[in-house]
């Protein structure tokens, strides 16, 4: 078990390579340089091409890239960002924490809201419990977070005047952002424990547990859904992954300073280090959150257990 953990993080280790050695080749053939950003179209090109320089931009592109990786593994730094000239660790750290809160508290809600509706739903298959949430589910899962982000705003915010509409100051501030993003996941949440229910009590150690005698609550919550969590706990650590990195819409709509609109921000100035570092570190999150997910795979599942100790043998 041990064996196959420090495997997946070393696995770390070329996924951080491969993503830099992207990002530096999407950069290099976009059009645009960052001294033309920032210092205007008006600029006359001899101070444009001093600027490059003194950034480092007009070195050819595998320079650029191995630059980079010697910089990052030796002074264990990001570089300096060519837009604030602060360092980029310094500068991205605080809003990559801000982002795992709000992507943390949409899977929560997410899984909070859909798992309980998806059990619920398969115990009571074909009845007004199980039709109404699935066509909730199926039309939420269609409407995109900015739609449901505005919506949320303008009941919440502008009618009703119950929470803010903009900043982090305070806990309020993140329960529209996260539910705008927590509803379309939530929706995915309750379609896979749905259909993992319905195949996980159709089987024959569900039926011995009835035959036996054992309460209905306890052939559901301790037999059925054991074994139908596992494709929901995968589908929970990809929508974590996923709202990490999709985080910008509503980050941008409820103005709130995290990773992703950072990112977004400084492409219009090419600030490589903050794009390359923001990229690497939400890399890096959602191998970790897989790696998490396979060890929850284990608890649950003690097939998985053995398997890892035949492995050690």
């Amino acid at each position: 078990m041990y064996r196959y953990v420090i495997k997946r993080i070393l696995f770390l280790i070329p996924t951080i390579l491969g993503v830099v050695f992207i990002i530096y080749l999407v950069m290099n053939i976009t059009p645009g340089d960052p001294a033309r950003a920032l210092l205007g179209v008006s600029a006359p090109q001899a101070d444009v091409d001093a600027l490059n320089r003194e950034l480092g931009y007009d070195l050819p592109f595998l320079q650029k890239y191995v630059n980079y990786i010697k910089n990052m593994v030796i002074n264990r730094n990001f570089g300096i960002s060519y837009f604030t000239k602060q360092s980029v660790f310094d500068e991205i750290w605080p809003r990559y924490i801000v982002t795992i809160k709000l992507a943390l508290m949409g899977v929560l809600l997410s899984a909070l809201i859909g798992i309980p509706l998806g059990i619920y739903a398969a115990v009571k298959q074909y009845s007004l419990w199980d039709t109404i949430p699935s066509i909730l589910a199926f039309l939420i899962a269609a409407i995109p977070s900015f739609v449901l982000g505005m919506l949320l705003l303008f009941i919440f915010a502008l009618r009703l005047n119950l929470l803010p509409s903009y900043g982090i100051d305070t806990f309020k501030h993140y329960i529209m952002p996260a539910l705008a993003i927590s509803i379309p996941p939530a929706a995915m949440n309750l379609r896979f424990t749905k259909s993992s229910m319905l195949e996980s009590v159709r089987q024959d150690y569900v039926r011995t547990a009835r035959a036996k005698g054992a309460p209905e609550k306890t052939v559901i919550w301790k037999h059925a859904l054991k074994n139908a969590l596992l494709p929901v706990i995968t589908n929970i650590g990809l929508s974590l992954g996923s709202l990490i990195a999709g985080a910008v819409v509503a980050e941008k709509l409820f103005s709130i300073p995290g990773i992703g609109s950072l990112i977004v921000d400084r492409i219009t100035y090419k600030d490589e280090p903050v794009i390359i570092a923001g990229t690497i570190l939400i890399a890096a999150c959602f191998t970790v959150v897989m790696l998490v997910v396979d060890l929850i795979y284990a608890y649950i599942d003690p097939r998985i257990r053995a398997k890892y100790a035949r492995t050690k043998e």
